[in-house]
């Protein structure tokens, strides 16, 4: 009878406690050798709190860990590190200053023979060596600050490498990048899973995790719910383990009445980025605006709202030409902005969850300058409720501390609470679970259903075609492409998305339906250069 191999990570009965709130309970998770091991589970599951168990930053309250079949004790990162255990997460954490080699060796750098000093030439040529291993074409001397998301997560990876790390945490790796460098991330991944390397992946994309895991474990409310592989659990399965509730509808979308134009944008262009963008949005309408990651959408929403600048163009709300030179503007014409990045640039990390959502308010909330404590939290507390904010003992709660799906609810609360006409939603459920993707789809629906026009900028197809009246697509910073919501395919959207075929964009064209498959000559101009500057509070 064969042996039964030892997981090179194994956590029994792992439990932790903050604060009186139990975030882990009980939790049991083990991983194999080469093996793709996916973890799953809704924002404030635990899962974020489990990997800070696995890589040293917490120590359990009780459980045991075992690596390689010896159990261990964790006190430190270090600790982790030196049993081969490595981390990668959504956003590098990578010195931006340095160059390619240094960070991958950084805390671990060659020395010469009988010296204290970094062998630089040795330093370079293993870390040329490490790249070509990952098959990626990447400048050992190049500076981070300049490479892309993805390529920032190649070089964390090479860095694991480089430890002989038996254990490899991916934490939420695919939320910024393209389809195209999700295949590239997967194709290292499979790489070293062949090498061995035992990869713990969490994702809120549950179609990548059909594609790369061998076997899944969900979390929920920080105790196991459910694991097996792939092929034995159906996707209804496991949202149903995640959520706890049965998920009828992820979209539910509720028909609202269609009324006048609110918002109008003629020829937009800013050199090198967009160039004659033209479209209509309606009262109580889902506008959908599709396309690649580089297509140029949210600088057209960014122009639209005043943080960038246009070369030409103009802008009507009801009809009338308005000047839009700086937030401010737009806020005035009831237009305002949900950003993609909610962290860096829909929220102040460090503040409450009640100055957050009162920021744009400030001023309609004081009196010779002095703000009242009284309306501010009022506000904070009426608009939370609405969106149903969880996870917080009290509003005055660092807004650091709430689950991803949570901040995203309270960036919309902040806006909501301007009561605007016009709302831009960018990327609204990224890097959120599927039970808050359905609030935050009921929410937005509820608000179409109230008569706020809505343009929806999102790159996930199915949530474009199940919450959207009528799609509008972009590539290389034209539209390409226009139709209502019972014409579209995720074939033909992905088809004027690549320039591939494309149908014609109509003055006033709500109710047509062009087809979105048909040739059109409309051209591409270049694609957007450089990286927009940051979202002003």
């Amino acid at each position: 009878m064969a042996a039964v191999p030892v997981p090179v990570l194994e956590l029994k009965s792992i439990s932790k406690t903050f604060a009186g709130i139990r975030a882990l309970d009980a939790v049991s998770l083990d991983v194999s050798s080469g093996e793709v091991h996916a973890l799953l589970g809704e924002n404030g599951a635990g899962k974020s709190t489990l990997v800070r168990v696995i890589t040293g930053v917490h120590t359990p309250d009780s459980g045991t860990i075992r690596v390689g079949g010896e159990t261990v004790t964790m006190r430190s990162p270090a600790d982790a590190h030196g049993l081969g255990i490595s981390a990668i997460y959504q956003e590098p954490t990578l010195f931006p200053d340095l160059d390619v080699a240094e960070n991958i060796y950084m805390g671990n750098q060659p020395v010469s023979a009988g010296s204290p000093h970094i062998n630089w030439r040795s330093m370079y040529r293993d870390a040329r060596e490490l790249l070509d291993r990952l098959g990626v074409r990447l400048d050992a001397r190049a500076r981070v600050r300049g490479l892309s998301v993805a390529d920032q997560q190649t070089v964390e990876i090479a860095k694991a490498l480089s430890t002989d790390s038996r254990v490899l945490l991916m934490d939420e790796p695919t939320a910024s990048l393209s389809q195209r460098e999700v295949d590239e991330l997967f194709r290292i991944v499979r790489q070293l899973s062949a090498r061995g390397v035992g990869i713990v992946f969490i994702s809120h994309r549950l179609e990548e995790v059909y594609e790369i895991a061998d076997r899944i474990t969900v979390l929920r409310d920080g105790k196991n719910a459910g694991a097996g592989h792939p092929s034995d659990l159906p996707q209804d399965d496991l949202i149903r383990m995640m959520v706890g509730r049965t998920l009828d509808k992820l979209f539910p979308k509720q028909d609202a009445e269609i009324g006048d134009v609110v918002l109008k944008v003629e020829k937009l262009s800013r050199r090198g980025v967009f160039r004659d963008i033209s479209f209509e949005l309606r009262r109580g309408e889902i506008l959908g605006l599709a396309g690649l990651v580089g297509a140029g959408r949210s600088e057209v929403a960014r122009a639209i709202f005043g943080i960038d600048s246009l070369d030409s163009g103009v802008i009507r709300v009801d009809g009338k030409p308005v000047t839009v030179r700086a937030p401010g503007d737009a806020l005035r014409q009831g237009i305002t902005y949900v950003p993609e990045d909610r962290q860096h640039q829909g929220l102040v990390l460090s503040m409450s969850i009640s100055h957050n959502i009162t920021l744009p308010l400030l001023r309609l909330l004081s009196t010779g300058g002095w703000i009242s404590k009284r309306r501010e939290q009022r506000v904070a507390r009426e608009q939370s409720e609405r969106l149903q904010v969880r996870g917080a003992a009290s509003l005055s709660q660092a807004v650091r501390q709430l689950s991803g799906g949570n901040q995203q609810k309270v960036v919309l609360a902040k806006w909501l609470a301007t009561k605007p006409r016009i709302i831009i939603l960018d990327e609204p459920t990224r890097g959120i679970d599927v039970g808050t993707k359905a609030e935050v789809h009921r929410l937005i629906s509820e608000l179409a259903g109230q008569g706020m026009a809505i343009l929806m900028i999102s790159s996930e197809l199915p949530e474009i075609l199940g919450m959207s009246d009528r799609i509008i697509v972009m590539h290389e910073g034209r539209l390409t492409a226009e139709c209502m919501r019972a014409a579209a395919s995720q074939e033909k959207i992905m088809m004027a998305a690549t320039g591939r075929k494309t149908g014609s964009i109509t003055e006033g064209a709500h109710g047509t339906a062009p087809d979105l498959a048909r040739a059109s000559s409309v051209p591409a101009s270049a694609p957007p250069d450089g990286d927009p500057e940051g979202f002003p509070l």
